[in-house]
């Protein structure tokens, strides 16, 4: 089973995107499960949300708190939210960013950057790494605002590429059923996001 957790900030889409995935596994025949966990229910505060995926029927209910990837749609979080708590130690985690992964990483750690915020935490030998600039892709494609991007299908088209749990054709079937707005924009942020995420395999010694 893999188990998928998802940090951003109301109003971002997190619980969406882990719907969405969870439709796009379903597409390819296996057996997923979504659901979210929200704190301050406000726009703007951290939400989490969470996706397992497997080959048989999942039975297990209880949150993800040893996840095999984790997907962080805005790394400013880090101040209220340890993001990589519980990570396997050959897990991934997927960071909205414009900053390439080499540049994230800090020995045996990786650097999560928001605009003027900078943290290190501890993702284990053999971690992998990835970002993309969902922010940009969003707003270059029209969805959200300059102060609330909605990011979440960008970052599910850069999952798809970097994880391999789910094509990206499957990704984008699922947009085009599932998202009632902005269908065709949200499919080309998908796989323009695909096309440009940027993965560093493992972190070295």
């Amino acid at each position: 089973m893999i188990e998928i957790r998802f940090h951003g900030r109301g109003g971002q889409g997190a619980v969406v995107a882990s719907e969405i995935l969870a439709q796009a596994v379903f597409l390819e025949g296996k057996y997923p499960q979504s659901f979210p966990f929200f704190g301050v229910e406000r726009r703007g505060a951290p939400v989490a949300a969470f996706t397992r995926i497997d080959d048989r029927p999942i039975t297990v209910r209880t949150n993800v708190t040893n996840p095999d990837i984790v997907v962080v749609l805005d790394c400013g979080l880090r101040r209220a939210v340890d993001v990589t708590a519980g990570l396997k130690p050959d897990g991934l985690i997927l960071a909205n960013t414009e900053l390439p992964p080499e540049k994230l990483e800090c020995h045996y750690e990786v650097v999560l950057v928001s605009a003027d915020e900078v943290a290190c935490v501890e993702v284990g030998h053999g971690g992998r790494i990835a970002t993309v600039d969902a922010t940009g892709i969003a707003l270059a494609n029209g969805l959200g605002t300059q102060s609330t991007p909605i990011v979440n299908t960008a970052i599910l088209g850069a999952l798809a590429r970097a994880s391999r749990i789910v094509s990206i054709d499957s990704v984008v079937m699922a947009i085009e059923r599932f998202v009632p707005a902005k269908p065709e924009p949200n499919a080309k942020a998908a796989r323009e996001a695909y096309d440009r995420v940027r993965i560093l395999e493992k972190v070295a010694a």
